[in-house]
This record gives structure tokens, sequence and C-alpha cells, in this order.
């Protein structure tokens, strides 16, 4: 089986996206972050801080994603904006091409 880290990656920004699940990936993520029960235990030195590390930049960084999309989505409502403007709007999740 091939494990690709960008796969991994969209899995995790996927849950954080979708509201039914947001809460419980960020407590879950959490609950990681503070268990003994680590991938690479945290005893090994720097090896085990690894593993804790990307969680916690991959959390806060699709955390203040969320928090940006959801900030804007609240701005447009709110701001007049003719029907014109606002359905030329193209939203795009772009990947590279290799």
């Amino acid at each position: 089986m091939n494990f690709n880290i960008q796969s991994l990656h969209n899995w995790y920004r996927g849950l954080l996206q979708n509201p039914k699940y947001r809460w419980w990936v960020v407590a879950a993520s959490i609950v990681y972050l503070v268990s003994p029960i680590d991938l690479i235990p945290d005893f090994i030195p720097l090896a085990g801080l690894v593993d804790d590390t990307l969680i916690i930049s991959l959390l806060v960084a699709e955390v203040a994603q969320v928090a940006k999309l959801t900030l804007q989505s609240q701005n447009t409502r709110s701001s007049p904006v003719s029907a014109d403007a606002a359905s030329q709007v193209v939203d795009v999740q772009a990947i590279p091409v290799k």
C-alpha cells in the first residue's frame, strides 16, 4: 500500500470543513496531543515531538482556514451585493499538477 501524506492532509482538511465532523476532529486532535500514547513516543528525543508538531500545525492551519471562510461567508451575506456580482464568484480548490 502506497502511503501519501497529501492524501492524509486532504482527508483531515475535508473532515474539518464538514460541520458535522469538525468538533469531533478538533476534540480527537486535542486528545491525541495530551495522550501519552502516540505514533512516535514522546520520550524519544526530537522524533517524539514530530507527530505532535504535525498535528498541532495541521489543526491550527485548518481551523484558521475554516474560521476565515466562515467570516467571509458571513460578510458576504451581510454586505449589500448585487445578484450579478454574487453569481460571478467561483470557489476553486486548486491542486498542483505534477
